[in-house]
């Protein structure tokens, strides 16, 4: 009987996911879930800690709990909806913009910046409804595509370059190699060992190579640890084993937002800030659909994503549940790109991730064991397989569903220099949204000086100016004009 069961919830799985249409299998994706987990838990803590503004803030339990919740249900409403593997959490950046900007800076509430947060994901949940968001995804050329994919590749290898330690940001040069003996040397071998187990396993094609990388790399880390004495370097709770495994959870923070920003800012600040949010939110995402899509082999010949607003629509109801749960804005993962690095294609990852951040809940100090050192490595493979995406020759790869495989064409100065402001800003500002506003822009102002404006699709006119608004606005905070 326990056999027929489990036959028959297979075959009900298949019939909602279609593993073997999408050329992947229960396990497989079910890897695939574990591998984008374990390389996006670092929120689960670190989001605590911005919101925590140093114990001044938002109290650290009740914020984890507030992240898994809506990481995990969320993350499974996009796999449900969608059938893609795209995870959703808290996004980095904006949770800095909401402890940084608008409580410390303006001196808002932290219920007043939620507030904030629930009215850019309602502007932005609107946007889908009415069609807007896709039209302007299906507005982007397909080279400004490309670049963007190439871009989130460079923006994810560079992230693991970061927190592997591999490379100084704070040197006498903008970006350099660190040197040896200048940062705490076992984190940095716990990045070594687990790129190098990393790239054995994928020269092998060992299917889960990246998260026994990971693996590899953690248990190495936790032993060195202990042979330090639990003072090799790494960030206090990791790298070590747990003194407990349970932790409850707290709700506390659900449903404590309002909208004292208007009184506080004035109408016009207010919604200024409302729209610099959606700005980033908006853009963001869309440069992951397509970096992640293209790496899944979701985009069809034009570049385009089928049945995009599915995907737009769970994200922008992240945004409004982030700032309803105190959370802040929720999004689409970059980091999603480790579960389809190791073949992970449909919905039911996604649901593996959600279902893992319910259950960090409760056993967060689990979660917590894994250094960010251990996941660098995946990070940097990550990107490399999704800048590969774009020079895979014909039946390359086992499922390409119409990816986009020619080169950008560079010597093309209206798609070849905003490709490289793409590529490059992307990475080097830690922003996907600045990176897309720079080609945007650049791409319109070329065409216009080639008196080809006429050929710009009048929503990328539209994007490149509200980019503009979108630049000038700290400089207009500084000057306090707004």
């Amino acid at each position: 009987m326990a056999a027929v069961a489990a036959t028959t919830g297979g075959n009900a799985l298949e019939r909602f996911f279609k593993f073997q249409q999408w050329g992947t299998s229960l396990k497989r994706d079910t890897l695939a879930g574990l591998t984008t987990f374990i390389v996006m838990a670092y929120i689960i803590f670190v989001n605590p800690n911005i919101l925590g503004l140093g114990g001044e803030g938002l109290p650290f339990a009740a914020a984890l709990t507030s992240t898994c919740l809506v990481a995990g249900v969320m993350t499974i409403l996009m796999g449900l909806v969608t059938n893609r593997a795209f995870a959703i959490a808290p996004g980095m950046g904006l949770n800095a913009v909401v402890a940084f900007s608008l409580v410390l800076g303006q001196g808002l509430s932290f219920e007043s910046a939620m507030g904030l947060i629930v009215l850019e994901g309602v502007a932005i949940t609107i946007l889908v409804i009415t069609g807007f968001r896709e039209a302007i995804f299906h507005s982007i050329p397909l080279e400004l595509k490309k670049a963007i994919v190439v871009g989130i590749g460079f923006f994810i290898l560079f992230i693991g370059l970061v927190d592997g330690g591999l490379i100084n940001v704070d040197g006498g040069t903008p970006v350099g190699l660190v040197e040896v003996g200048s940062v705490p040397m076992v984190p940095l071998a716990v990045t070594v060992v687990g790129l190098l187990a990393t790239i054995v396993m994928l020269a092998l094609r060992w299917r889960a190579a990246i998260l026994l990388g990971i693996i590899v790399a953690t248990v190495f880390g936790v032993v060195m640890n202990y042979i330090w004495d639990k003072d090799a370097g790494f960030l206090p709770g990791t790298a070590v084993i747990p003194d407990k495994v349970f932790a409850s959870p707290d709700f506390s923070l659900v449903g404590q937002f309002d909208l004292g920003a208007f009184s506080k800012l004035g109408v016009a600040a207010a919604l200024l800030w409302v729209f610099s949010l959606m700005l980033s939110d908006f853009f963001d995402t869309m440069g992951t659909l397509v970096g992640v899509g293209g790496q899944a082999g979701y985009l069809d010949e034009k570049g385009d994503l089928p049945e995009v607003n599915r995907p737009l629509l769970v994200d922008s109801l992240a945004a409004v549940a982030g700032g309803a749960a105190s959370a802040s804005s929720a999004t689409t993962y970059i980091e999603s790109g480790a579960g389809v690095g190791v073949g992970g294609r449909t919905g039911w990852v996604a649901v593996v991730v959600g279902v893992l951040f319910l259950l960090a809940m409760f056993f967060s100090p689990i979660a917590a064991i894994v250094p960010s050192e251990a996941t660098a490595a995946a990070l940097i493979v990550v990107g490399y397989l999704m800048m590969a995406t774009l020079t895979k020759a014909e039946g390359e790869a086992e499922h390409e569903r119409g990816e986009a495989k020619a080169s950008i064409n560079f010597a093309d100065l209206a798609f070849g220099l905003p490709a490289v402001l793409i590529m490059t800003i992307m990475p080097l500002t830690y922003s996907i949204t600045n990176g897309i506003g720079a080609g945007f822009i650049a791409y319109v102002l070329i065409r216009v000086v080639q008196g080809r404006g006429r050929e710009v699709n009048w929503l990328l006119w539209v994007s490149a100016l509200a980019f503009v608004l979108y630049f000038i606005f700290p400089y207009l905070e500084a000057k306090g004009l707004i």
